[in-house]
């Protein structure tokens, strides 16, 4: 059976094109995003929480109708780009009195998972005024964390979906291609951490990122409906070391290729990056690459 295109890992039959054509066929009057709610139901292409894969579905029919494999009907709307066109975080005023003590001077700490409430813009202010990166809006599945000592944030973290080719981690877990498209999903990626600059607390940084990695599946199977497994991070060497990161355990995996997920020219167009890893359970190699 011929395979006409293959989209974010997924191989698309002969047969399955010939399925979408009558998909479109029998709903004349169907906008595009209907029929892709539609082939979701009929190929039953969920997430693991039951909803839709429909964003996924949509860029597989635009690519099967760019290759001309398919003739979608015409565009109706091009909706904005609400990432694009993002207003900024708001600066926000907090208290911002040194803190240097000794750790036990200010545990227990508190961890609040900010995604959807009410201190979600909070979070997300003290990034773009306190990370040299700034905010960015994650994509995906992704959770928020403020870190509380009483009632004064001093730490965010921000979690997300890992990207799906990384030459580094898929050697060291030692999976497939198709175990990597089925099992990305129970990986999470740090993609931001602040401990706000008027905060210094020896061992602080490590000691969060080791509660962190008692609570993050838990959270994730409560929000996503399934657990993670494996937590990674980059590292800019030119900035840091990810000391903390080193302290809590995590593994040194390799470094990037500085060439990005869309190269087209085989050479380094970004800053090249170290990655970190850190096992959450002592099979998590079974458990993203299970012997078939």
């Amino acid at each position: 059976m011929n395979v006409r295109l293959t989209y974010r890992g997924r191989a698309v039959t002969d047969d399955e094109v010939a399925f979408i054509d009558q998909l479109i066929v029998a709903h004349p009057t169907a906008s595009r995003r209907a029929l892709s709610k539609k082939l979701c139901q009929a190929w039953n292409w969920v997430q693991p929480n039951g909803a839709l894969r429909d964003m996924v579905c949509r860029g597989l029919m635009l690519a099967l109708h760019r290759a001309g494999h398919i003739k979608l009907p015409p565009q109706r709307l091009v909706p904005p780009n609400s990432l694009a066109n993002r207003p900024r975080p708001v600066p926000v005023s907090i208290d911002d009195t040194s803190m240097r003590c000794a750790l036990d001077a200010i545990r227990p700490l508190t961890f609040h998972q900010v995604r959807r409430t009410n201190a979600e813009p909070l979070f997300n202010s003290l990034l773009e005024q306190y990370h040299y990166l700034g905010y960015m809006q994650p994509v995906g599945e992704h959770l928020k964390y403020m870190v509380y000592t009483q009632d004064r944030p001093i730490a965010c973290l921000a979690w997300s979906s890992a990207p799906r080719h990384l030459g580094c981690r898929d050697r060291f877990i030692g999976w497939s291609a198709e175990a990597r498209r089925r099992n990305i999903r129970f990986l999470a990626y740090n993609t931001r951490y602040l401990i706000l600059p008027w905060v210094q607390v020896p061992h602080l940084a490590s000691h969060i990122l080791g509660q962190m990695a008692r609570m993050l599946s838990g959270d994730w199977e409560r929000v996503y409906g399934h657990p993670v497994y494996f937590l990674e991070t980059f590292v800019d060497p030119q900035r840091n070391r990810g000391t903390c990161y080193r302290a809590a355990n995590w593994v040194v995996l390799g470094r990037t290729t500085g060439r990005g997920k869309n190269d087209q020219t085989g050479k380094p167009n970004r800053p090249i990056k170290e990655m970190l890893g850190y096992p959450l359970r002592r099979d998590f190699r079974q458990l993203l690459s299970p012997v078939q």
